[in-house]
Formats: structure tokens, sequence, C-alpha cells
């Protein structure tokens, strides 16, 4: 039996990805990967998988797909109701599917990326080291382009296990409207006078309509700094570019690998998630940090995570 599942209605936008494709910069190539890493990580470990299998990450929801063969699934991400064979199934737990079962996504209603992961992973040929679709560059997943109906997306060949899983709601991550993103100021920061970056720390800003995986651009007070442009450099993933017109650029996974506008610093990994699951019209705020501080609440967040149980459906939640 061939191990694949075949798309009925794609959704509004659904890729495959894997945890990213890293040290491929200097020719040009960003790293694309999962908006929301711990959901990501959090569906593949529901189903058996290391946390770098690749998955399908759907913006917004409405995919639904038919299984040819016995599996299992998580969906994990922002909140939408889940339904295999029109009967409602719940987020953050282990499905299994039989042969012939369809699954089916509705729409958001808080947050807007979502995550469906398949025990063993998608049997996707890598591309420079790595699964992740990048549209943008023609790249990764089925032929460098987001899911399409009718498509038949391969599965690693599997034993269904017995057991299954269940992340309990205190290890979950909460989806809100409003969010506040920690910023590690960069070195251009010194261009940006005091008055420009009280008026950048202490307002709030708004998503725009222009928001994608490319980038989050946002509206609110004008910021300027005191050097109009600078030699293109290497971006990372997180940093604040202000443009001419003031209004700050938050870059992400699917960015350019150089730019020329100043930034004024870069947004914590860690929060990067809460910004991806904001749609046009979600509210920011940023707060400083030293780059110490930013350390340590990456290693305690890795080290919550591994610390984390699962528990098996079967049993009274902890």
């Amino acid at each position: 039996m061939t191990h694949s599942i075949q798309v009925i209605n794609p959704g509004i936008l659904t890729l495959i990805q894997d945890a990213g494709r890293f040290g491929q910069h200097s020719v040009g190539l960003t790293t694309g990967g999962p908006m929301d890493p711990l959901a990501f990580k959090w569906a593949n470990r529901l189903v058996g998988n290391d946390e770098h299998a690749s998955a399908l990450e759907t913006t917004i929801g409405g995919l639904k797909f038919k299984v040819n063969c016995n599996t299992q699934v998580a969906v994990t991400g922002a909140t939408v109701t889940v339904k295999v064979n029109g009967k409602p199934q719940p987020q953050w737990q282990t499905l299994n599917l039989n042969a012939s079962d369809e699954l089916e996504l509705g729409y958001a209603t808080q947050g807007c990326r979502i995550y469906v992961a398949f025990a063993t992973g998608l049997k996707v040929a890598p591309q420079f080291n790595s699964t992740s679709t990048v549209v943008r560059e023609g790249i990764g997943g089925l032929n460098g382009k987001g899911v399409q109906a009718k498509d038949d997306i391969l599965l690693n060949d599997h034993t269904i296990e017995d057991s299954c899983w269940q992340l309990p709601e205190s290890g979950r991550p909460v989806y809100e409207n409003e969010v506040t993103l920690r910023l590690i100021p960069g070195y251009q920061d010194a261009h940006f006078s005091r008055h420009e970056q009280r008026m950048f720390f202490y307002h709030e800003y708004q998503v725009s309509d222009l928001c994608d995986r490319m980038g989050y651009r946002l509206t609110g007070p004008k910021i300027h700094c005191d050097i109009e442009g600078i030699l293109s450099e290497g971006i990372c993933l997180g940093a604040v570019q202000v443009p001419k017109d003031g209004q700050p650029i938050v870059l992400m996974n699917d960015r350019q690998t150089i730019g020329g506008y100043p930034k004024i610093g870069s947004v914590l990994s860690l929060d990067l998630a809460k910004l991806a699951q904001l749609t046009a019209g979600g509210k920011v705020k940023f707060a400083p940090i030293t780059i110490d501080h930013a350390h340590n609440e990456l290693a305690l967040a890795q080290y919550r995570y591994r610390q984390q149980t699962l528990v098996a459906v079967n049993e009274e939640m902890k």
C-alpha cells in the first residue's frame, strides 16, 4: 500500500516545512521553516517524530485531505475546528486515521498558523539540505510551490503505534491579539535619537495588511534614523528595519538575505511566533532586553520544552 495523502482542498496557503534551511545564505537562500516553531515541534512530537520532520503549515485554514493508509496525525497551532469524516476532533492530540479517512480544518478563530504532522513525516526530497518551501525562491516542498488540490504527498513507511498522546492545556501556547515583542538593540540603534527610541518603545503599532512570511509591516508612530541608508548587509531573523517612511518592518522566515535599511534591533526569536500568529489589525508593542537576558530566556524555554510531558489520552489530565 502506498503511504500518502491526497489533497482535496489546499486551504489559504499550505506549505511543506521542516525545521528550516540553514547555512545557505552565502548562495542567497533564506531560512524558511515554520513561522511558529514551538507549535511545529509539538505537532511532530505528538506523533512520535523527530522535531525536524517535514509537516504541513497552513495559514488561516480550509485544508482538507484524504489519507490512503492507516496513520497518525496531530493538529497544533491556531485555534481551528478539526473534523475527521465530519466528526469534531481535538487539537494538540494524536489522532488515529484509517485508510480513506478525510480530515478537514475550518478557519482559525485565534491565531492564524496551523500545523499538521504525520507519523514518520512527509516523504519529500530535500533541496539544499531542507524540504522547507520558500515560494519566492521556488525551492523546497513540491516544485517550490504551495500545496495544490489533487496533490499526492508521500508519507514515510511506518508502523502505527497504539498509544495516543495529548499536550496538557497548561503547556499550550496562548495566542492573543495584543503582543509585546522583546527586542535586542542592534549596533545601529545609536543612530536613532533618544526621542525616536522612546517613540518606538512607548507607543503601540498595528499589523498592516502587508504581512506575510517575508515580513510584517507595522503602522504607528513614525521613527527616523540619522542615516538614510547603509550598504547592503546580511539580515538576521527578526531584524526590525526602518525604511524612509518611518514604519517598522519585522523580517520573518522568508526574508531576503541582505538589505540596506537601518535596523533598530532584532526581536527575540521566541517572540516571533506571537507575531506570526497575528493577522492584520493585531497590536504590537516592543520592549528592550539585553543579549544576556535573551540567552537566558532561550535556555529557559528549551528547558521547559524538554521537561514538558505528554499525557496518554485515556488518562486523566494532570
